[in-house]
Order: C-alpha cells, then sequence, then structure tokens
C-alpha cells in the first residue's frame, strides 16, 4: 500500500483527488509526492498561505530582527543544508519536512494528534525533543523568518477552533524561543479548520484528516531582501 499526503481544502480539493496531478521525487528518499505548487496552481490559491509571504510582510520583520541576509549562492547552499539536516534529525518522528516553491521556504509539519491532544494547545512532552532539534536548526541558520500556523480539526465551534489554532501557534512559537530563537524572527498566525491534511491511502480509497497540527515555515533570507528593506 502506498500512502501519500495532500493538502486541500473544500469540496474542490476533494474532487482533485480524482484527478491525475503532477508528482515530484523526494531526492533524499525517492519517495514520489503530488506537487504541492501543482495543487496550489490547480485550486486557485488554496495553498497561498504557503506560496505567498510573510506574515504581516517581511521588510519590518526583517529589520526588527536585525537579520544581515546572505549572498545568493550562499543561500542556496544553506538551503540545501539546513532541508536536508531537518529530515534528518526529525526522521521517524512523524515530522513532515519540504521544499515550498522553488527554494522559497522550508516547511516543516508537526503531526497531527501527536504535538496536541484533541481540545489542547499544550505541547506533549514527548515531543519536545524534536521540537528542540527545530530549534537548534533555526539557530544554526539565523538568516530567516520564521511563520507558525496553527490549525484545529471540526470538533467544536468554528469561533472555538480559531482561538485554539491560534494558542496551538503561539505555544510553539513560545518554545521556539524559550529554546533560543529570536523572538523577532518569529510571527504566529491560526487558521482553525480550514485547510484539511489528508493522508490518501492509495488503492482503500481512505482519506484520514491530520488536522490537529502547526507547520513552522522558515523563509530565507537574501542580501536583497535585506537591502530591499532598508532601502538600500
Amino acid at each position: 500500500m502506498t500512502i501519500s499526503r495532500i493538502l486541500m481544502s473544500g469540496t474542490a480539493a476533494l474532487a482533485l483527488l480524482g484527478t491525475t496531478a503532477a508528482c515530484v521525487t523526494d531526492p533524499n528518499t525517492g519517495e514520489k509526492k503530488i506537487s504541492r505548487t501543482a495543487i496550489g496552481t490547480g485550486l486557485g490559491g488554496t495553498l497561498g498561505y504557503l506560496l505567498g509571504g510573510a506574515i504581516g510582510g517581511d521588510t519590518g520583520r526583517i529589520i526588527g530582527a536585525g537579520i544581515g541576509g546572505s549572498a545568493g549562492a550562499v543561500l542556496g547552499k544553506q538551503y540545501d543544508d539546513q532541508i536536508k539536516e531537518l529530515k534528518e534529525q526529525t526522521a521517524g518522528s512523524g515530522v513532515d519536512v519540504e521544499e515550498v516553491g522553488d527554494q522559497d521556504a522550508i516547511l516543516v509539519r508537526l503531526p497531527d494528534g501527536v504535538t496536541f491532544a484533541t481540545g489542547s494547545a499544550a505541547i506533549n512532552p514527548a515531543f519536545r525533543a524534536t521540537l528542540d532539534s527545530v530549534a537548534d536548526s533555526l539557530i544554526r541558520y539565523p538568516n530567516s523568518l520564521i511563520d507558525v500556523y496553527g490549525f484545529t480539526d471540526t470538533t467544536g465551534s468554528n469561533a472555538l477552533n480559531q482561538q485554539l489554532s491560534q494558542q496551538r501557534a503561539q505555544a510553539v512559537a513560545d518554545y521556539l524561543a524559550a529554546r533560543g530563537v529570536a523572538r523577532s524572527r518569529i510571527a504566529t498566525q491560526g487558521f482553525g479548520e480550514q485547510y484539511d491534511y489528508l493522508r490518501v491511502k492509495t488503492g482503500d480509497n481512505i482519506n484520514e484528516p491530520l488536522n490537529r497540527r502547526v507547520e513552522i515555515k522558515i523563509i530565507p533570507v537574501s542580501q536583497d531582501d535585506v537591502n530591499a528593506a532598508r532601502g538600500n
């Protein structure tokens, strides 16, 4: 049985499961996955929160965080090194580490049902060692902004889930900051019940929603980005 993962939202996304989508091969594992970029385009911006810019824009955040930036070639190598290291350090933990766009960002998806219990924004103590590894990576590669997104399942009202999703994002941001990641690099946003994330079991026609999760988007900052933010 093969298992693929796909981010979905609404009936249009569910309909897409029955269509042909572009596939990519993970260079580290050889596993074939559905292209997130192709899906985002096909759904008219469903993945906008991933493929878009930093929460609240990057200009003020770059200046506020005092990020120095890196030259293009250096930044590209750092990106490749960081995504490789994150995959190695979180292997077996249930964490997904993916490239967003063409080295536009790194997405670290914390697993459903492991990071948080139903209705809770308290990080599972057993998962803290994995978050420590993520924090260490963010500290070693300081030239990036960090967006933390929170999500919930559909248990409870929309209003409560929106609040809970923000609390989950904040809990992870607070944890990273407590481990030494500069708070000025981090922004948070809750999405409530939006953006279902399904594990699709090919052949069984079973879709498992993985919605009690947090996603960390790491957005590399180049020297050109810094110069633009400073008006140079």
